[in-house]
């Protein structure tokens, strides 16, 4: 094994990442090395890089990232589960607390004291990275490239559609078909729902038909006040990353609906009780998701393949691709490929 690797490092917030050579980490009791063949670049790590969210300590070094699949490398002191040249994977969650309510109740992606690869903990955006061993991902066959983007997308994708509760028969409206968004189509038409997109791009909504969606909708047509769709939905479910999809969902969403945020929206929306009390929609959110929806994921894209739109980049194109989805430029998911 080499002594160093090559690492995209931040340089400051919003800032162009540093290509470096650093020493490959070693890992601790209970961890494992994954030598990476490919990461996803992920909307989470641009809001990192700008600093719209900070972690309370940089991690040192400060490497973004949390879509990593690779082969383990080494293994540090305890750990008997793992094998040398193992496939596994880096997700956003690093370790959990393992005591609080929430992860006592399986629900340890709402893990307050939660750390994440590229936030807390250096992350994906390098050749090498350290991982709890008891929450690393294990990977089925097929190429890093299409494996990596599930470690955050996929699985919060999943995680969402579980939260939301959605039978089959119901109608699912997804709003923001990007990388998200499209996992969601599949898994929710999956499941035997009526799956109705909701993107302003048509090229988007024409992925999201192939996908599974039985409709789709331009949002900026809900306008004349009239959902636009056959069915109004049982569900409704964010991924766009503003605040624009919030009057739909609430003009869509039938009585006794759910709403589910699974975008990272900072800013606030009008929110009338008035109109809860009168509709009962349950409104909630959720966040990436637990390893016991890892392995169902994996093991659903080991029978049949998820399909994305992956664009490959090489690890000094990380920026551009920060960049890229920052300004809503991009189309697909980025993943770096070593």
């Amino acid at each position: 094994m080499p002594k160093t690797m090559r690492a995209a490092v931040m340089a400051g917030f919003g800032l162009p990442l540093k290509l470096l050579n650093l020493p490959i980490p070693q890992p601790g009791p209970g961890e494992i090395l994954i030598k990476l063949q490919a990461s996803g670049v992920c909307h989470s790590d641009v809001h990192v890089w700008q600093g719209d969210m900070r972690p309370a300590f940089d991690p040192d070094p400060f490497i973004l990232g949390h879509e990593g699949a690779g082969i383990v490398a080494a293994l540090g002191a305890g750990v008997t589960d793992w094998h040398i040249g193992d496939r596994a994977g880096a997700a956003w969650i690093h370790d959990t607390c393992g005591t609080c309510d929430e992860c006592q109740s399986g629900e340890e992606s709402f893990c307050q004291q939660q750390r994440a690869h590229g936030f807390n903990v250096p992350g994906t955006f390098a050749e090498y990275v350290v991982a709890r061993a008891d929450f690393a991902a294990r990977l089925p066959d097929g190429a890093a490239t299409d494996l990596a983007p599930l470690m955050c997308a996929g699985l919060t994708a999943y995680g969402a559609i579980g939260r939301a509760g959605l039978k089959s028969g119901e109608c699912c409206a997804i709003f923001g078909c990007g990388g998200l968004g499209l996992y969601a189509v599949q898994l929710a038409a999956r499941l035997g729902a009526n799956v109705i997109a909701v993107d302003t791009d048509p090229a988007k909504r024409a992925l999201a038909t192939a996908f599974g969606a039985a409709e789709t909708v331009d949002p900026r047509d809900l306008q004349t006040g009239n959902w636009p769709a056959t069915q109004r939905p049982h569900v409704s479910i964010n991924f766009a990353p503003t605040t624009a999809t919030w009057q739909p969902m609430v003009q869509a969403t039938r009585p006794l609906g759910r709403i589910i945020a699974a975008a990272m929206i900072s800013q606030e929306v009008p929110l009338s009780q008035e109109w809860l009390a009168v509709t009962g929609v349950t409104l909630t959110g959720t966040s990436v998701g637990t390893r016991a929806q890892m392995a169902a994921l994996m093991q659903l894209h080991a029978v049949r393949p998820l399909a994305a739109q992956i664009n490959e980049i090489r690890l000094d194109q990380a920026s551009d691709a920060l960049q890229s989805l920052a300004q809503g430029r991009a189309t697909g998911r980025f993943c770096i490929r070593f």
